[in-house]
């Protein structure tokens, strides 16, 4: 699973400041021009530590806090997000910027919390442009990795220090250094996965929160991960580009959705907080209003379709689709390969893609022979829509629709869906798929729970 607005999910050529132009001192102008810019929250005046002010952070400060991430991913690259990787325990875990904790923190005044964010954001383009130039002090080549070894070791030495006085080696310090270094080897050459492997062998979970590494054990990482380079370690290029969803659907086939855990139930179930429409206020209206409408139009039409048992095909999201995109005509499926996850995956398409999809999404319904409980069905109807990927634009808000649709069918609301907006899941790992089940278990769980009566539904 990658959360999409996390930042240790970042690659090099997510961030190399070399591919994403950027002008800090514009800056200022475009976040002030953003949607969110103008739905500031209104941090309560209550005690850091009340209840309430927890409510608040996670019910809008959160939510506007994402869209503002969406905001400057939209604008800028997806680069961007690392703003709000602050350090110790903020938004994100042990990241090098100072200049925004979270939004309990970090949101007052309009005026105030902007600048917090033009700040943030210009301490983060800053951190990577200073990255990119000790990067480049060592010229490094992989075909002459037995003469250069030494220089890699002092690379990856430098480095290690470096990310432990910029985060100050608080919580989860230890995530953004292995990612540095992992840059580092992308950087110059090394396939990424590799990188990620034996940056995680050389540290061998030694780094801990909290706590900052002796000498003797940056030169021993260091050491470790310049000896384990190879000649032939570079990144792989020739032979078709994978079609991710051949993969997906492969993926569907070896998961086990009848066997998924289902603590929340599959009873009807229909809370007094409307989680779907709520987060649609605060996340979506913040990025933009005709956003929030167009979701909100479909989500009307969704449950009306819900409620009179209608099939999930692909025709259904298209009526939908044509609100969310606030197109004349329903779109269209798409007739071209489409792309996701910063071109890193890849859907393919054929004469029969749009027949596949409707069948696969024909499973979402209850068959007696064939039981398999409500929370799988939504995911798997949800991670079908994401990775057939049939509009041009607007997946990932169909996908939501979709799971939102599946519960409906049976009676069944959520009071919350932050576990189930704003991530993306790959193609390829089965356990992305049981992840998502859990999340809306626990989300149905929690709507059992803060459901007053059965009088209720």
């Amino acid at each position: 699973m990658i959360v999409e607005r996390a930042p240790l999910s970042l690659t090099w050529d997510d961030v190399d400041p070399a591919r994403h132009f950027f002008d800090s001192a514009s800056a200022p102008q475009v976040v002030w021009s953003l949607g969110p810019a103008r739905r500031v929250p209104s941090r309560p005046d209550i005690p850091f530590g009340d209840l309430a002010m927890h409510a608040w952070s996670s019910g809008e400060g959160d939510p506007w806090a994402d869209a503002m991430s969406h905001a400057l991913a939209e604008h800028y690259g997806r680069w961007t997000v690392g703003w709000r990787w602050s350090h110790d325990e903020g938004d994100f875990d042990g990241g090098p910027v100072g200049n925004w904790c979270c939004p309990r923190d970090s949101i007052t005044t309009p005026q105030e919390t902007l600048a917090r964010v033009v700040a943030a954001l210009r301490e983060w383009r800053e951190w990577l442009e200073t990255l990119a130039g000790w990067f480049d002090a060592y010229p490094l080549d992989l075909a002459c990795i037995e003469d250069q070894r030494i220089l890699w070791e002092r690379a990856a030495r430098s480095l290690i220090l470096q990310v432990t006085d910029r985060t100050g080696c608080g919580s989860g310090w230890h995530g953004h250094c292995s990612q540095v270094l992992t840059w580092f080897l992308s950087r110059w050459g090394v396939d990424d996965d590799l990188a990620q492997e034996l940056v995680d062998e050389a540290i061998g979970g030694r780094f801990a929160s909290w706590t900052g590494p002796d000498i003797v054990l940056v030169d021993d990482v260091a050491e470790r991960l310049a000896l384990s380079l190879r000649p032939d370690d570079g990144a792989q290029s020739g032979g078709p580009a994978p079609d991710h969803l051949e993969r997906w659907l492969a993926v569907r086939e070896a998961v086990p959705w009848q066997d998924v855990p289902d603590v929340g139930g599959d009873e009807p179930v229909v809370p007094s907080r409307d989680g779907v429409t709520e987060d649609i206020h605060t996340f979506d209206a913040a990025v933009d209003p005709a956003r929030a409408r167009g979701l909100l139009a479909a989500l009307d039409l969704l449950r009306s379709d819900a409620a009179r048992g209608a099939a999930l095909d692909f025709a259904l999201l298209q009526r939908w689709q044509q609100h969310v995109l606030g197109t004349p005509q329903p779109p269209p499926f798409r007739d071209l390969p489409a792309f996701a996850k910063g071109g890193r995956e890849r859907y393919g398409i054929g004469p029969g893609t749009r027949a596949r999809l409707d069948a696969c999404l024909s499973e979402s319904a209850r068959h007696a022979d064939r039981p398999v409980p409500l929370i799988a069905r939504a995911a798997r109807a949800y991670l079908d829509v994401c990775f057939f990927h049939p509009f041009d634009d607007g997946n990932a808000r169909s996908a939501l629709l979709a799971l939102v649709f599946v519960l409906a069918r049976e009676g069944v609301m959520l009071d919350g869906v932050s576990l189930l907006r704003r991530v993306t899941f790959q193609a390829d790992e089965p356990q992305d798929a049981l992840i998502l089940t859990r999340y809306i278990d626990i989300h149905l769980a929690k709507t059992r729970r803060g459901t007053a009566s059965p009088d209720s539904w």
